[in-house]
């Protein structure tokens, strides 16, 4: 598919790897509208990258995802392409030692990761999966996965989502293809958004020691990952990896 002819949703968008794919499809031609739970975000998103289409949506809530998804295929007049970049991390061990005693991993917690990372994706390929078939359109979904897919510790919720994301992927593919519909996943390792900030100088060095091009990856080395999913029409059915090189597990 041309980028030019590319009229996408992206879930997630308002910051982190969704701004830099909002960014980059609008200057390859694209149109797209930007789903995110962030309002202040999407703001700045749209006074930043003109053209870009905004709003606010739980892709956790099944109603708010047929709105969101019905209001984007009237504005866009159908969609071709789905890059399903929402997600959440909540770090937490399944079970650990403390002095008043054992410490659980919470329910709310764990769902709360499913609920956004695999659900959230799920309804929002389910939806314009079915607009794709509806319009009789060959169609691109993109699931943002991660290399955490093999297990992390204190991940386990966010490593599930992710794996289940891949095994969606896949099954997916086998599904739509039919359609004319290709569904393909991005795995990022570490890359260089927000949520890196957080990390510690030591935490940093100590991965990008286990890392074999010496570096963090950059918002942009995900993107072309992206990109090659959407223009490449013989590519379905796998995730690839944009690590440097690491592995985790």
């Amino acid at each position: 598919m041309e980028m030019s002819q590319v009229k996408a949703i992206v879930t997630g968008g308002a910051r982190g790897l969704g701004h830099t794919f909002v960014e980059e499809l609008v200057r390859s031609g694209a149109q797209v509208v930007v789903g995110d739970i962030d309002s202040a975000g999407l703001r700045r998103l749209r006074d930043q990258v003109k053209g870009v289409t905004v709003a606010v949506v739980d892709v956790a809530v099944e109603a708010a995802v047929g709105r969101f998804v019905a209001e984007a295929h009237d504005r866009l007049g159908t969609i071709n392409v789905l890059i399903n970049n929402a997600g959440i991390l909540r770090d937490g061990l399944l079970v650990a030692r403390e002095d008043a005693g054992e410490r659980k991993l919470p329910l709310g917690l764990w769902q709360r990761v499913i609920d956004v990372n695999l659900t959230g994706a799920y309804l929002m390929a389910r939806e314009v999966g079915a607009r794709m078939i509806a319009d009789q359109i060959p169609g691109v979904i993109v699931n943002i996965s991660s290399l955490a897919r093999s297990g992390n510790p204190g991940q386990s919720s966010y490593a599930a989502s992710k794996a289940g994301l891949d095994a969606c992927t896949r099954t997916w593919a086998l599904e739509l293809a039919r359609y004319g519909i290709r569904v393909g996943g991005v795995a990022p390792g570490v890359i260089d958004t927000p949520i890196v900030n957080e990390i510690s100088d030591e935490a940093m060095r100590s991965l990008v020691a286990g890392i074999p091009l010496g570096r963090i990856g950059a918002p942009r080395d995900v993107w072309k990952a992206v990109q090659m999913i959407i223009e490449g029409e013989f590519f379905t059915g796998r995730t690839i990896e944009v690590d440097g090189g690491a592995r985790m597990g």
